[in-house]
C-alpha cells in the first residue's frame, strides 16, 4: 500500500505511486498473477480478524469511516465485498447514493453525505463519497470549476472535524492501468453476467483518462493531510490488490485478537410429560416439481 507523496514529490500525472509487492501493477518486473487457492488461503485468514475488528469495534464504540475512490474498473466493489461477506452488517454498512435529488442539489454538497457517518460501534465504507465533487463532477460537466475549487478549500476542515470527533477516515484510491482498464471494459461488453456493470457514464469516462488524472492530482494535492491522508493500491492484480487493502485497513485499527472460547453446545429438553414430538407437516394435494429440463 502506497501512502500518497508530499506536493513536493509529486511528478506527472501518471507517474505511478511507489507500492508494497501486493499492490504493484501488473506487467514487466511484478510478480505473477496470484493463484486462486493462495489468495483464498490468505484471505480466510484475514476475513477472521475482519470479524475480531468487528467485535473491537463493537466493544469500544468505536467509529471507522473508509473511503474507496478510482478509476472506473479499479476492482472498488469487489474489494468491498470481500471486506463485508463474512461480517455482520449491522456493524459495517455500506453506502453507495445515488445521483442527488432536486433538493439535494439545492444544499450544501457534503450535506447529504454527514447523516451516513459512523456512530459508535459502527464501520461506514462509502462505494464513492463527497469526492465526487472532485473527480466525476468536473471531469463530466456536473459542476462548474468553481464549486470544485471552493470544495477542495472546505474539505480538509470537514474531514478535521470528524478526525477530532473520534472518526478514524481512511481515505484509498484505486489505481489501473490504461491497457487493464481497456481489457476490463471489453470483457463486460462480451460477458452478459458483467453487462450490468457497464454504464453509458463508463463509456464517456473512458476517452477522459487524462482528465481524470490532472483531477486526481488536484485532489491529492489539496486533500492529502496528516489527518486523513490518501492511501493508493495499484489493483492490476484484484487479488493482491485486495489483499494488500485489508491488511493496511487492519494496520490502522488497534483491535486485539478474539480470544478462543470453549463452547459447548448444551442438551436439548425433553417433550415432558404427556407431550409428544412434533411431526413434520405436509401439504395436502399433489406435489408439483418446478419447471425446467427433465431430470
Amino acid at each position: 500500500m502506497a501512502k500518497k507523496k508530499g506536493k513536493q514529490d509529486q511528478g506527472h500525472a501518471d507517474a505511478p505511486a511507489p507500492s508494497a509487492a501486493a499492490g504493484q501493477q501488473a506487467g514487466a518486473g511484478s510478480p505473477p498473477k496470484m493463484k486462486r487457492k493462495e489468495y483464498e488461503r490468505e484471505m480466510r485468514v484475514l476475513h477472521g480478524e475482519l470479524v475480531a475488528m468487528q467485535e473491537w469495534v463493537k466493544s469500544a464504540g468505536a467509529k471507522i469511516c473508509i473511503v474507496f475512490e478510482g478509476r472506473d474498473t479499479a476492482g472498488k466493489g469487489g474489494t468491498i465485498k470481500r471486506i463485508t461477506e463474512r461480517v455482520s452488517p449491522r456493524v459495517f454498512r455500506v453506502i453507495a447514493l445515488p445521483a442527488p435529488t432536486e433538493r439535494e442539489r439545492s444544499q450544501m454538497y457534503i450535506q447529504r453525505y454527514l447523516p451516513h457517518l459512523p456512530a459508535a460501534g459502527e464501520v461506514v465504507i462509502f462505494d464513492r463519497s463527497w469526492y465526487n465533487r472532485a473527480g466525476v463532477e468536473p471531469v463530466m460537466g456536473f459542476c462548474t470549476p468553481e464549486q470544485t475549487e471552493r470544495f477542495l478549500e472546505l474539505v480538509p476542515g470537514v474531514e478535521k472535524a470528524m478526525a477530532d470527533n473520534g472518526i478514524v477516515l481512511l481515505k484509498y484510491w484505486l489505481e489501473v492501468s490504461p491497457g487493464e482498464q481497456t481489457r476490463r471494459l471489453e470483457s463486460r461488453i462480451h460477458d452478459p453476467r458483467k453487462i450490468w456493470k457497464l454504464s453509458d457514464m463508463d463509456l464517456k469516462s473512458y476517452s477522459r483518462w487524462y482528465d481524470y488524472s490532472r483531477a486526481r492530482d488536484a485532489m491529492f494535492a489539496a486533500t492529502d493531510t496528516a489527518w486523513a491522508p490518501w492511501y493508493i493500491a495499484h489493483t492490476d492484480d484484484k487479488r493482491r490488490g485486495r489483499l494488500n487493502i485489508i491488511h493496511h485497513l487492519l494496520s490502522q485499527v488497534p483491535y486485539k485478537p478474539l480470544a478462543h472460547r470453549d463452547i459447548t453446545l448444551p442438551k436439548r429438553g425433553t417433550t415432558g410429560a404427556g407431550a409428544h414430538r412434533p411431526s413434520r407437516s405436509r401439504r395436502r394435494g399433489r406435489r408439483r416439481r418446478a419447471p425446467g429440463p427433465p431430470l
